[in-house]
């Protein structure tokens, strides 16, 4: 299989217990997940990247399809401050313009998988020209989507204006507990899938971090969903767990067409790389 990966690469700067470490991040983890599960297909990266700190990420992008990859002055710097069980805070020092989409050759692919790691990735158009040339599946992951962003660079979350348009043209939508919340007018979970399900999405999957996961769908008309709870694990790890559950989700489903099968793998993933204290550990996984 020949799989697209689109999204920001952004340089982590994440505080915790008062320490700083500057890893890479962004589509970094949804890329060393992909490379890790599916050894025998291609994955293409569409992001940008700068030369002075690729070093950051070439252990995992030297493995991928590098057609796309753009170098550019700089790339995201983003402060992660992490608090255990709460949503962590976000500030970005630098908003990266918009990628550069191959729509030309997006009918190589046998899915695309969008990680909206800044919010900026892509906009609406781009969407709407993405399925106007690729008919097959569609993954997206809300990420910082559901985030505005402030002056001081701060990131909080707020209403997705026009998100039913952006809805019609995925297949698939994951979004955290408070992300799923940005997504329509309701808080009410049930209210927000349904509305987001007959808006065409065949899944909405929203992940709840210690307690699981959850996949909607419709069922003759009807809202219906499967769940799967997480592994009783000691977190040593927080960052880049959603990328890796997206990254298992997104290549079992497509490989085996088994929603169930698909969520138990990607929960039980992202649940080990939780207990591991980083990215290199995933090989063992």
């Amino acid at each position: 299989m020949k799989l697209l990966v689109i999204g920001h690469s952004v340089e982590d700067h994440i505080i915790s217990d008062e320490k700083e470490i500057i890893k890479a991040g962004g589509i970094y983890y949804t890329a060393a997940a992909l490379t890790t599960i599916a050894s025998n297909d291609k994955i293409y990266l569409c992001t940008f990247i700068e030369k002075e700190n690729y070093y950051l990420f070439s252990e995992v992008y030297n493995k991928c399809v590098r057609d796309f990859i753009k170098y550019t002055d700089f790339i995201p710097k983003v402060s992660l401050t992490i608090h255990g069980g709460k949503e962590r805070d976000e500030r970005y020092n630098r908003v990266v313009r918009n990628l550069e989409i191959p729509f030309e050759r997006l009918k190589e692919f046998d899915g695309i998988l969008i990680n909206m790691v800044t919010g900026f990735d892509i906009d609406l158009d781009m969407l709407k020209k993405i399925r106007e040339n690729f008919g097959g599946l569609i993954y997206m992951d809300v990420h910082t989507l559901s985030r505005g962003l402030g002056h001081h660079g701060d990131r909080d979350f707020k209403k997705i204006e026009h998100f039913d348009e952006w809805a019609a043209c995925l297949d698939i939508i994951q979004a955290n507990e408070n992300e799923a919340k940005t997504l329509t007018e309701f808080d009410n979970e049930e209210e927000i899938a349904r509305t987001i399900l007959k808006g065409g999405t065949k899944q909405l999957i929203i992940t709840k971090g210690k307690a699981g996961a959850k996949v909607y769908y419709l069922q003759n008309g009807e809202l219906n969903f499967i769940f799967q709870s997480a592994l009783k694990i000691e977190a040593e790890n927080h960052i880049g767990l959603g990328d890796i559950f997206e990254a298992a989700y997104f290549y079992n489903y497509i490989k085996t067409g088994g929603l169930y099968s698909a969520l138990n793998i990607a929960v039980t993933a992202s649940g080990l790389a939780a207990g591991h204290d980083g990215i290199t550990k995933l090989k063992s996984l």
